[in-house]
């Protein structure tokens, strides 16, 4: 957008006169009896529906209050770390057995993983157009390549509006095929314009897994079969986390409206990307780095601890207080998500040679909680969270800091289908409209004149 002189006043004007009208007491909050962010006084997350898909657990009610415990996750009432455990024990790749289950509400046999693994493959590839429009698109940012490329499918979608069960499960097949395509391309297309590079456009392999086509069509045959299998394990831990996670109650929210898909998961996509939810891993990955470059021995446990207890203290890193990648909204003990990707990632390590930075992320893991529990005490309960542990993997892998968060979209596209066609299947569904109290003064109108 081009701006005068005045335009760019008025502009200024308007942003300082919003700088009053943006703020509320914190303390109505709590006198009015409102749940900030829907949460409730004890940080906990305010119940606004019902599923069958998720469950996170990081505590237990007592009759003295929450009551913290080892975490836990559910997939359609199976617990994940026991799904996990049979993939890896098989030595196979798990996503797709782990997608028909949050779809259909139940476990295939072998002949129907075999079917639907075909039926992913199948619908990988994209529309010439499609693959010519990423090309074409501005702008370097990949969440948003990705957000606009679902709502072009919608173009081309023969019956893009019609929310029957058969048509919802169709659309949910092809999201979760054509992802990675989209992010694959979207990358080596950003590589080639910035670095004139070849413009390298990889199509999906028959009898590869979803994790082995991406890095395929992304790196080429640049990857190990334990990089393979480790991003296989991460889509899994990241597939479905629950309904009140931000992105997937995005989700539930337009699909509430009965909007169509596609601007349902665009939704979705653009919640994803706030550093706050999807970008967390990229925050971490930052603080790390710092941490490397400004703590000179990563095997002294004292010079580390000090360093963190200086973060805590806001004197050090971006003197936020925070510790990224440690601490969870729901788990207290343990994130279940982290406890296993940090065993694929010491595999990892040791494979690529990088146990010394492995080993460095654990002492940091274990004095992180120490050094905030010295500061702010004990009274919330800390543990790494899945992200602490996803950008070191990420990197071990081989992949570029600028599709992480979009990973992240890869993996739990299939959790905001099973979400948005579980909102639209329920029998006398009512649209999701909380309410907002407000809280501004009643004003008698002046006219413009007398002002």
């Amino acid at each position: 957008m081009t701006i005068n002189k005045k335009e760019e006043y008025l502009i200024y004007k308007l942003a300082d006169n919003m700088k009053g009208c943006v703020k509320i007491d914190a303390d109505l909050f709590r006198k009015l009896d409102v749940k900030r962010g829907l949460r409730n006084e004890d940080g906990t997350g305010v119940l606004v529906g019902l599923t069958n898909i998720g469950n996170v657990v990081g505590y237990e009610r007592t009759a003295d209050g929450l009551r913290p415990i080892e975490g836990k996750l559910y997939f359609r009432g199976y617990e994940v770390s026991d799904l996990v455990h049979a993939v890896l024990r098989e030595q196979r790749f798990g996503y797709e057995e782990i997608a028909y289950l949050l779809l259909s509400g139940r476990l295939p046999d072998s002949e129907e993983l075999e079917q639907f693994r075909h039926l992913l493959v199948d619908n990988m590839s994209l529309m010439s157009k499609t693959t010519l429009n990423i090309v074409e698109l501005e702008g370097n940012d990949i969440m948003n390549i990705l957000a606009r490329s679902v709502l072009e499918l919608y173009t081309y979608d023969a019956n893009p509006d019609d929310i029957s069960r058969e048509n919802l499960m169709r659309q949910s097949v092809e999201l979760i095929s054509k992802f990675p395509t989209i992010i694959a391309y979207a990358y080596n297309m950003l590589r080639h314009k910035a670095l004139g590079r070849s413009l390298h456009i990889r199509h999906p392999k028959e009898g590869f897994s979803l994790a082995e086509n991406f890095l395929y069509m992304l790196l080429g045959n640049h990857y190990t079969p334990l990089d393979a299998r480790t991003l296989d394990l991460l889509l899994i831990l990241q597939a479905e986390h629950g309904g009140g996670n931000n992105s997937t109650f995005t989700v539930r929210v337009t699909s509430s409206t009965c909007t169509d898909t596609y601007s349902s998961i665009a939704a979705g996509i653009g919640s994803l990307k706030g550093p706050k939810h999807g970008g967390a891993n990229i925050r971490v990955h930052h603080m790390i780095e710092h941490l490397k470059q400004n703590i000179r021995h990563w095997d002294d446990e004292a010079e580390i601890s000090r360093y963190l207890h200086k973060i805590v203290k806001k004197e050090a890193y971006d003197c936020t207080g925070l510790i990224y990648g440690i601490g969870h909204a729901v788990y207290t003990l343990s994130d279940p998500r982290a406890v296993l990707l940090k065993e694929m990632a010491r595999k990892l390590a040791e494979e690529k040679g990088r146990m010394e930075e492995f080993e460095f992320m654990e002492r940091i893991e274990k004095l992180a909680v120490e050094a905030v529990y010295d500061i702010k005490g004990t009274a919330k309960k800390l543990c790494a969270n899945v992200d602490f542990y996803s950008g070191f993997v990420y990197d071990l892998i081989g992949l570029p800091i600028e599709i992480y968060t979009p990973l992240f979209a890869m993996a739990r596209i299939v959790g905001w289908c099973a979400h948005r066609n579980e909102e639209l299947g329920f029998v006398g569904r009512r649209i999701i409209r909380p309410a907002y109290r407000c809280v501004a003064d009643i004003r008698d109108y002046v006219p413009v004149g007398e002002r």
